[in-house]
């Protein structure tokens, strides 16, 4: 049996998944874990569907790839490309979302129709969904959804809080050090309730 997590963090560009992915992967080196990060990018441009695969293991890891099925976790930075990779979580798996729906371009032009009773969806998958932009902003901070979501997706794995507060400290711009450890500890107590 493998001892390597798997952590999806899917969201839209201009969100912040790919700090996200760099956090996640920095605490878990912190901590002592062999880490593999894969990106993926569908549009380079803010709007564009970002996929980043992050999977860490005491025992070294193999391989970046996250199959269907086998995401220990699955964090979504909005509704809609929740529900797209929801074939990723595997059965007991943890589905993580934050309570915003962004329409893609196809849907904007009239090329696509947004999914039906996402919310409904959701909820079949026991997706814990959190009001991470309203958050965020309550903290002054808009921008920093995607700590919300990390401090929520904490309490899911074995990471000592002081590390994720030693890299997070390190590694976002230092102005706004303060405001994201302020998002990350609110997300903590948010999941934790």
């Amino acid at each position: 049996m493998s001892n390597v997590t798997t952590v999806l963090l899917c969201g839209v560009g201009g969100q912040g998944t790919i700090l996200a992915a760099d956090l996640l992967a920095h605490t878990a080196l912190e901590s002592g874990y062999d880490v593999k990060v894969s990106e993926i990018h569908g549009m380079s441009q803010r709007g564009g569907s970002v996929t980043t695969v992050v999977r860490f293991g005491t025992d070294g890891v193999d391989s970046m790839v996250c199959d269907k099925g086998c995401a220990d976790c699955v964090v979504s930075f909005e509704t809609t490309e929740a529900l797209r990779n929801l074939p990723f979580v595997r059965e007991d798996g943890f589905l993580l979302v934050a309570d915003e729906t962004i329409q893609p371009l196809p849907v904007l032009i009239g090329k696509a129709t947004m999914p039906e009773n996402p919310y409904e969806q959701l909820q079949k998958a026991h997706a814990m969904v959190i009001p991470a932009a309203q958050i965020a902003a309550d903290l002054g901070s808009p921008k920093s959804v995607n700590v919300v979501l990390l401090g929520a997706l904490a309490t899911q794995l074995d990471f000592g809080v002081d590390a994720w507060e030693k890299i997070i400290s390190k590694r976002v711009p230092p102005k706004t050090v303060e405001k994201n450890l302020a998002a990350f500890r609110e997300g903590y107590t948010h999941a934790a309730q």
